[in-house]
C-alpha cells in the first residue's frame, strides 16, 4: 500500500501555520484532518486528509480527544456503532488520540447524550 505522506507533510504544515482553530464541543462529529499514518492507524482520506471522529474530550480551546470513525460496521470490545445523520458509523476506540484543534475542518453531527454516554462506558471498560 503506498502512502503518500509527502503530500501529509505539506498539508500538516499548511494546518499548522495557517489554519484557525474550529469552535468545538464534546459529543460532536467533525471532519478531521487526521493524515497519512504508518501500518494500521486510520488514514485520511482526499486531499485535506479527513476522516470522521468523535470529540470525546475538550481539554482546552487547543486540544482534544477524538475517536477515528468508519463507515464500516464491526463487532467487538473495541468498536462502538451508532447511527449518524441518515447512516450508521462505527468508533474506533482502539485509536483514541490527542489532537490540536486546528485539525477539525467542518462539524457533521451530533451524538446521542446516551450513545456518548455508552462510547466512554466501553472506553472505560477495555482501559481498566
Amino acid at each position: 500500500m503506498n502512502k503518500n505522506f509527502k503530500e501529509w507533510g505539506i498539508e500538516k504544515n499548511d494546518l499548522h501555520e495557517n489554519k484557525v482553530r474550529a469552535f468545538f464541543h464534546e459529543r460532536e462529529v467533525w471532519f478531521a484532518s487526521i493524515g497519512v499514518n504508518i501500518g494500521f492507524e486510520q488514514d485520511g482520506r482526499g486531499d485535506k486528509f479527513l476522516r470522521p471522529a468523535i470529540i470525546l474530550k475538550k481539554f482546552n480551546n487547543e486540544v482534544l480527544w477524538c475517536i477515528p470513525l468508519t463507515k464500516n460496521q464491526k463487532k467487538g470490545k473495541y468498536y462502538f456503532s451508532f447511527k449518524l445523520n441518515d447512516g450508521v458509523s462505527t468508533a474506533i476506540l482502539s485509536q483514541i488520540r490527542l489532537i490540536d484543534s486546528k485539525r477539525l475542518q467542518y462539524k457533521i453531527g451530533d451524538l446521542t447524550e446516551e450513545d456518548f454516554t455508552q462510547i466512554k462506558e466501553k472506553l472505560k471498560q477495555f482501559l481498566a
